[in-house]
C-alpha cells in the first residue's frame, strides 16, 4: 500500500503537533474551503483540540477508534493526471481517489433518492465517500458481491464496558456474530439497534442489510439528514458528522476526505480500492488488523432516539484468535472473482450438520431447533475460529432476526457454529439453509427446513353471547345486532371459521348442506347486495363473533338463521319479521252546530 501523509494520528501533545503539520499543509495545497474549515474546527492551537460538550443531536463522543489515514497533498485524478509535488510520487492521489464501483454506485444511488424524500439536505455523496473512507476504508477496498453486500462482516469493537460503551447483544448476534454484546457492523459501521431505527433498503431487494453498501449508504444518509438539516450549511454538516463520533479529529479528518472528494474522483473495480494500513491497530480495538487511532475513554450509553445514538465508528475484525487473519488483497484481482477478505483455514474439509436433522415449524412460528453445523478436517477434528455463513434459499418466507436471509457465525472450540433463531413465514413447503465457510463456496453444506400449515382452530360449540329476542319489520333491519361465542372443550375458541346461512327449515342435519331462503332477512356485501349465506366469518381472540348487520325485504314471518364451524358445532337462530303496525285514519273534525237562538 502506498505511504500516507499522517497516518492513524494519536490524540495528545504529539498528535496536536502532527494534526496541525499535516493540517497546514491540507489548508495550503488542498481546497480553497478547507482553511477556514480548520479555523472553523479550532485546529490552529494545542489548547482549541478539546472537543465541545455534546449537543441534543451530537450526543456520541469521540471515545471510538477509526481510520485517521488523510487524503495525499495532491489534488485527485486518474493516474496520470494529478499535480506532481515535491517527494511524493504521481500515483497516491490518483490511488486514493479511485472508489470501488459497486460503493461509488450506492454513494450515489443514496444522494439521488434523498434528493426526492429530502430535498432540503441538500446531501452530497461525497460526504458519504468521505465518511465510508474514515468508517471502513470504502467497504475494505470494495471486497462486495454483485449485490453490494460484503463478503465479510465488517465488525466494531466488542461494546463489553472495556475502552468503548457497554451494550449488550441486542441482534441475538445476527449481524455481529455476538450474543454477548454487541459490535457496530457494516460498511458504514451501524449498531444493530441503531440500524432497527435507521436501517433501510437502499438495493429494492427487500431487505435491510447494514453488510450491504446500498442499504448502509440510504441509511447513512438519512441518518445525517436528521433533524431538518441543511448539509449545504456549515453548521449542521458539522453537527451531522459530529453525530458519527463526537471528536474534533474525526470531524476533521471527514471533512479532509469530503474535500478531496470533491476536487475529483473515478471509479476502480471492486476489490482495488485502497486499504487502511492493516498494522496501525491503535485506539481501544480489541485485536485484529484493522484499528483505528481513536482514544480509550469510554462512551457514554447511547440514545437510540437521537440521530447518532448508540453508533460507534470502527471497523474491526474478530479479536485476535478467532482464527481471522487480515490479508491485504492482492494488487488487481480479477472483478469476476474477488478474493474474500479473511478466507478459511485450509484445514477445513468439510462443514457437518449437527443436532435436529431435518428443522421444521408452523406458518409464523419459530423453529424449535436453530440450523446448527460443526467445521471439521479431513481427520474429523475439529476446527475453531471459522466463519461460516447461513443463506435461506428457495421459495420461504422464512426469515432469520432483523428480517435477514444471510448471517454470520464463528465457530467455537468445538468446531461448532449455531445460527441465531429462525422464524416461519406464512408460505408452507420445504426450503433449504445453505451453510459454507467464508470464502470457500466448496466447502459447504444443507439443511433442510419446513414449514407447516397452521392447524384449522377447532370448536364444538356454539351459543349466543344473550337471549334477547329478535324483532323487525318488513323494509328495515334488525337494531340489535347477533353475537355468538364458540367453545371447545369448554375454552372459547379463538380464530374459528363460521359460515351463516338464512334457511328455509331446519330439519336438515348439521352435517347437511341446509336450503338457503330466498326471501326474508338477509346481509349485504361489499357492494350492497342482498347475499343470505357469509363464509368469511371468523371468531376473535376471545372465541366470539359479532355478525353483520341483517336487513328484512317485504316478507313477514318467522326466519332461521343457521351458524356452523367446519366441525359441525351448529346453532340455529329465530329471527321474527312483522308488518308495520297500522296507522289510524285520520278523519275529518265536524263544524260545531250553532245553539238555537231562544225566541
Amino acid at each position: 500500500m502506498a505511504p500516507h501523509i499522517g497516518r492513524r494520528l494519536r490524540k495528545g501533545a504529539a498528535t496536536t503537533a502532527v494534526a496541525a503539520v499535516v493540517m497546514a499543509a491540507l489548508t495550503a495545497s488542498q481546497a480553497p474551503g478547507l482553511a477556514s474549515t480548520a479555523r472553523d474546527q479550532h485546529h490552529d492551537s494545542a489548547a482549541d483540540e478539546k472537543p465541545a460538550p455534546p449537543s441534543a443531536d451530537t450526543p456520541i463522543d469521540g471515545g471510538s477508534s477509526y481510520h485517521t489515514d488523510l487524503p495525499p497533498l495532491q489534488k485527485p485524478g486518474k493516474p496520470g493526471t494529478s499535480i506532481d509535488l515535491p517527494g511524493l510520487p504521481d500515483d497516491i492521489a490518483a490511488a486514493e481517489a479511485g472508489i470501488p464501483a459497486t460503493v461509488l454506485d450506492a454513494y450515489k444511488k443514496a444522494e439521488s433518492a434523498l434528493k426526492e424524500s429530502k430535498p432540503g439536505c441538500n446531501l452530497p455523496w461525497q460526504l458519504l465517500a468521505a465518511i465510508g473512507k474514515v468508517e471502513s476504508g470504502q467497504a475494505r477496498g470494495g471486497r462486495v458481491d454483485a449485490e453490494g453486500t460484503t463478503y465479510t462482516p465488517i465488525l466494531g469493537p466488542v461494546l463489553n464496558g472495556n475502552g468503548f460503551a457497554r451494550i449488550t447483544d441486542t441482534d441475538g448476534g445476527a449481524y455481529d456474530g455476538d450474543t454477548t454484546h454487541d459490535r457496530a457492523v457494516g460498511p458504514m459501521q451501524f449498531i444493530p439497534s441503531t440500524w432497527a431505527t435507521w436501517g433501510r433498503d437502499g438495493n429494492g431487494d427487500g431487505e435491510k442489510n447494514p453488510n450491504n453498501v446500498y442499504d448502509a449508504a440510504l441509511a447513512a444518509g438519512a441518518y445525517l439528514c436528521a433533524g431538518g438539516r441543511d448539509l449545504s450549511i456549515k453548521a449542521d454538516l458539522d453537527k451531522a458528522i459530529l453525530g458519527y463520533n463526537h471528536s474534533q479529529e474525526y470531524l476533521a479528518t471527514v471533512l479532509s476526505w469530503f474535500e478531496y472528494y470533491k476536487k475529483g474522483t473515478h471509479e476502480v473495480p471492486d476489490g482495488t480500492g485502497v486499504l487502511p494500513d492493516p498494522d496501525k491497530n491503535k485506539g481501544g480495538s480489541d485485536g485484529g488488523g484493522d484499528g483505528g487511532g481513536g482514544s480509550e475513554s469510554p462512551r457514554p450509553l447511547p440514545d437510540p432516539t437521537e440521530p447518532g445514538g448508540d453508533h460507534s465508528t470502527t471497523p474491526e475484525p474478530p479479536a485476535t484468535g478467532s482464527g481471522e487473519v487480515e490479508t491485504p488483497a492482492p494488487e488487481t484481482p480479477s472483478p469476476e472473482t474477488p478474493s474474500p477478505e479473511t478466507p478459511a483455514p485450509a484445514t477445513v474439509a468439510r462443514l457437518k450438520a449437527v443436532g435436529a436433522a431435518k428443522l421444521t415449524a408452523t406458518a409464523g412460528e419459530q423453529f424449535a431447533d436453530k440450523p446448527r453445523v460443526r467445521a471439521e478436517t479431513a481427520a474429523g477434528k475439529p476446527v475453531a475460529g471459522v466463519w461460516v455463513q447461513y443463506e435461506i434459499r428457495g421459495e420461504t418466507d422464512a426469515r432469520f432476526p432483523w428480517n435477514a436471509t444471510r448471517v454470520s457465525r464463528m465457530t467455537g472450540s468445538d468446531g461448532t457454529a449455531t445460527a441465531p433463531v429462525l422464524r416461519a413465514g406464512e408460505t408452507t413447503g420445504s426450503f433449504t439453509v445453505r451453510v459454507t465457510v467464508v470464502g470457500r463456496t466448496a466447502t459447504a453444506t444443507d439443511i433442510t427446513a419446513t414449514v407447516k400449515a397452521r392447524p384449522v382452530p377447532q370448536a364444538d360449540a356454539l351459543a349466543r353471547v344473550d337471549d334477547k329476542d329478535l324483532e323487525a319489520e318488513t323494509g328495515g333491519s334488525f337494531a340489535d345486532a347477533v353475537g355468538v361465542k364458540a367453545s371447545y372443550k369448554g375454552k372459547a375458541a379463538a380464530g374459528v371459521p363460521v359460515t351463516a346461512t338464512m334457511i328455509v327449515d331446519d330439519a336438515a342435519k348439521a352435517t347437511d348442506k341446509p336450503t338457503e331462503n330466498d326471501k326474508g332477512p338477509y346481509f349485504k356485501d361489499a357492494k350492497g347486495k342482498a347475499v343470505r349465506t357469509l363464509t368469511t366469518l371468523k371468531t376473535d381472540a376471545t372465541g366470539k363473533l359479532v355478525l353483520p348487520k341483517i336487513y328484512t325485504d317485504d316478507h313477514a314471518g318467522t326466519f332461521l338463521l343457521r351458524l356452523t364451524t367446519g366441525d359441525g358445532a351448529t346453532l340455529t337462530i329465530e329471527l321474527t319479521v312483522t308488518e308495520p303496525a297500522a296507522q289510524p285514519t285520520d278523519q275529518p273534525t265536524a263544524e260545531p252546530t250553532s245553539a238555537p237562538t231562544a225566541q
